[in-house]
């Protein structure tokens, strides 16, 4: 049975098409018009009573619908002139088969009246993809990676090893988990990772999962839809994958993720799609994925407390970066960088002599980089003049370098303590040109302190 004929048919024909701005036509397996819409009869100047029944070939002598029924194959975006003098920009001619493959007719659309109108929207398409380009340009510029290899300050052969790990990773585009300890500049790694890829024109985009509070994360992350839930901004709002989108994102503390989220995560990371809060359309994104911790993830994946499948997902590539006491020669070089910091931000001109990194560099820094820095900002803040000498560094410092210079050279800590204390007040006394009332008030002890000092000493000035 050919339903092309039953009334039924027409009647849904005409509810659907005749009010479309697009003129369709459609046509028996004889060529001949069985149904057409306003919008074609309209293009030919005639009304639809004229044009049903009629062959398509009376009015459009040039009509490829013959060859199309005969190969069963449809003919998509095809350029016609027409009779009437009017050329269509594109043109789609598609077979009706039954459940036997037999032909029962054909469809046709004439998607644009004339070139003029195709070229009038490629125009506005050519402005939008303009538009979007520099829209994710100026996106780019926003959310890019500040560090690379030469931020990293350090000699040492652990730094070393570090730098050689990051010019190996950057070569293909797998995820990477950075380990160390709080403090050790994984960030900077993270930052490193992308601006030596091929990514580095991308965007970086960073997101400390244990910043965000647990019921925002997930929003934070793949964004929202509007109305998705109370409080929602009006249009939704996109998230950090999609802002990341041919980029990075760097997802740091990733131990801190809540366990619901992490099968989300894991979805995107092996669909490389998200969708939004409150959404139901999927999104497709191209993005590495960098994670850092402190943690003991395969510990936690024993535990329960993180997912084993996304644990393997995040680790295809990994980098450990060392603790600062294991790469105690560096502790110069990043001295001396913090201190020029500090200058460019402050304009306070601050110098360290040999015996202030000597104690610094005894120290065993659990807080690593940051509280190194934390440290010298402090020193230099403290220091009452350009040369800052032992006094200005924090006592529980001293102390420790006190511990370990009497284990070291099996001194006592008495002994140890009266040397630091002498080279003190040598010091005092040549800053103050030699003036015991000044030197005893730089030193904070009594001026009779001083003299018994000096006497016990030995020290002539």
């Amino acid at each position: 049975m050919n339903y092309l004929k039953s009334k039924n048919f027409i009647k849904f024909c005409h509810k659907i098409f005749d009010k479309l701005p697009m003129s369709i036509d459609i046509v028996n397996e004889k060529c001949e018009f069985i149904y057409v819409n306003n919008t074609f009869a309209d293009f030919f100047n005639m009304s639809q009573e004229e044009l049903i029944g009629k062959n398509i070939y009376e009015v459009h002598p040039s009509s490829t619908f013959k060859q199309v029924l005969e190969t069963k194959q449809a003919l998509i975006a095809s350029k016609h002139k027409f009779e009437n003098g009017k050329e269509a920009a594109v043109v789609h001619i598609i077979p009706i088969l039954n459940n036997c493959g037999k032909v029962l007719g054909g469809i046709g659309m004439i998607l644009f009246d004339d070139v003029g109108e195709m070229k009038e929207l490629m125009d506005k398409y050519e402005k939008l993809d303009k538009e979007v380009k520099l829209l994710r340009n100026e996106i780019a510029k926003i959310n890019k990676a500040k560090y690379n290899l030469n931020s990293i300050v350090g000699n040492s052969p652990a730094i070393q090893e570090c730098k050689n790990q990051v010019k190996k990773i950057v070569k293909v585009n797998s995820n990477v988990i950075i380990y160390g300890e709080s403090g050790v500049g994984k960030e900077l790694f993270a930052h490193s990772v992308h601006n030596e890829s091929d990514r580095r024109y991308k965007p970086f985009v960073s997101v400390n999962c244990s910043a965000i509070p647990e019921t925002l994360m997930e929003s934070e992350l793949f964004g929202y839809e509007e109305g998705a839930f109370t409080g929602a901004k009006k249009g939704g709002n996109i998230g950090k994958f999609e802002l990341a989108n041919g980029g990075t994102i760097f997802l740091d503390e990733i131990g801190e993720m809540p366990i619901y989220l992490q099968a989300k995560l894991l979805r995107v990371l092996q669909e490389k799609e998200v969708q939004r809060v409150g959404g139901k359309k999927n999104i497709q994104i191209d993005v590495r994925v960098i994670s850092a911790t402190n943690k003991d993830l395969k510990s936690m994946v024993e535990k329960g407390k993180f997912r084993e499948d996304l644990y393997y997902r995040l680790n295809v590539l990994s980098l450990e970066v060392p603790p600062l006491r294991k790469r105690k020669s560096d502790i110069n070089l990043l001295v001396r960088n913090f201190v020029s910091e500090f200058y460019k931000e402050t304009g306070l001109y601050r110098q360290l002599n040999d015996e202030v990194i000597k104690v610094l560099s005894k120290y065993e820094w659990p807080g690593n980089i940051r509280e190194l820095k934390n440290i010298v900002e402090k020193i230099c803040v403290s220091a009452d003049d350009v040369n800052v000498s032992i006094k200005d560094i924090p006592n529980d410092i001293i102390n420790d370098f006190i511990k370990i210079e009497a284990i070291n050279n099996n001194t006592g800590l008495k002994n140890i303590m009266m040397e630091i204390e002498k080279k003190l007040i040598v010091k005092a006394l040549i800053e103050t040109k030699g003036n015991k009332r000044k030197a005893a008030d730089k030193l904070e002890i009594p001026r009779s302190s001083l003299y018994r000092k000096l006497e016990e000493y030995n020290i002539d000035m």
